[in-house]
């Protein structure tokens, strides 16, 4: 492996894209300028929703040499997860994340690839990798390494691949050669995905309210109800949101993804809204054991079934209503 950092940053880029990145990206580990203020307010005004995760740590999510001690680089990769076949549109549906195997487990071992390429030839290397864990500002980063800007919609956009990747990082102790950001956002006039939003979740360019969110509502949210505000305004969501993303123009002609492991390999896309609201939980164990999916829980997948599809009085007694 080469000794300067030039040709170290390109041999981690090589290594990457051998193993099947579709991206990757290296920026100076220091402090992110200009995004404390805009979170705290972001906090502030309860734009987070149940997710009280999110206040802690703020120091760590700022800057990552609190969060890793030592580290000088952050290397940043993104992978496409378009899939190659959609669900039928009148079945629940779920987000396309969601059609394959759990990223978080997937990405980290292709990262951990590229670690260990690194590792034979440079035995210093010291740091952590990260997929959508610890207090880490995944697509920030990805902004700084130069792999795209964020839309409106707060999705990371890249040009030639679109806004359905999955990101990573490592954030490591060696110092390298640094990407430069794209010169500009691209997003212009363009507020499709604000417009496009089904229950107004995007309340300003790059703010999005997740009390609101369709992506929050089906996943994260712990309740056993879901206010009736909302009825009629999922379609036939019951895991996730693609909305904002679907309607971007530059989703036109999305990478498709190349991993195996985002091809659904059982029958969970093709589930009718009976075969959820009989499903009992051993098989939704074994059906969704290494799916993003099984976050939700069968009960929430069920909660979320239920009010798509029938009376939410019935089913989700809204303390509001």
């Amino acid at each position: 492996m080469p000794s300067d950092k030039s040709k170290i940053s390109q041999f981690i880029k090589e290594k990457a894209m051998e193993i099947g990145f579709d991206g990757v990206g290296i920026s100076k580990a220091e402090k992110l300028e200009g995004f404390e203020q805009p979170f705290q307010q972001w906090l502030k005004a309860g734009y987070h929703a149940g997710m009280e995760y999110m206040e802690r740590n703020l120091e760590k999510r700022v800057d990552p040499t609190v969060l890793v001690p030592g580290a000088k680089s952050v290397v940043s990769f993104i992978l496409s997860y378009y899939p190659q076949e959609l669900q039928p549109e009148q079945l629940p549906q779920i987000a396309k994340y969601a059609y394959g195997t759990d990223y978080h487990v997937m990405l980290k071992d292709k990262i951990q690839q590229v670690w260990d390429f690194i590792k034979t030839t440079e035995p210093s290397l010291d740091g952590r990798i990260f997929v959508d864990s610890a207090p880490v500002s995944d697509k920030l980063w990805a902004v700084k390494a130069g792999l795209g800007w964020l839309g409106k919609n707060s999705c990371l956009i890249n040009k030639e691949i679109g806004s359905f990747v999955f990101i990573g990082e490592m954030v490591i102790n060696l110092e390298l050669t640094y990407d430069e950001p794209y010169p500009s956002n691209y997003c212009g006039s363009c507020t499709q995905c604000i417009d496009a939003c089904p229950t107004g979740a995007i309340v300003k360019p790059g703010t999005i309210d997740s009390n609101r969110c369709i992506s929050y509502l089906t996943i994260e949210n712990k309740s056993d109800s879901i206010s009736s505000e909302f009825s009629g305004k999922f379609g036939q969501r019951i895991f996730g949101c693609d909305t904002c993303q679907d309607v971007c123009p530059w989703n036109k002609k999305p990478l498709t993804t190349h991993e195996k492991r985002f091809i659904p390999d059982n029958q969970a896309l093709w589930f009718t809204t009976n075969d959820w609201l009989t499903m009992e939980e051993p098989f939704f164990k074994e059906t969704f054991k290494d799916s993003s999916i099984k976050r939700a829980k069968l009960s929430g997948m069920q909660r979320n079934v239920r009010f798509v599809n029938l009376n939410p009085a019935v089913f989700n007694k809204d303390p509001q209503s």
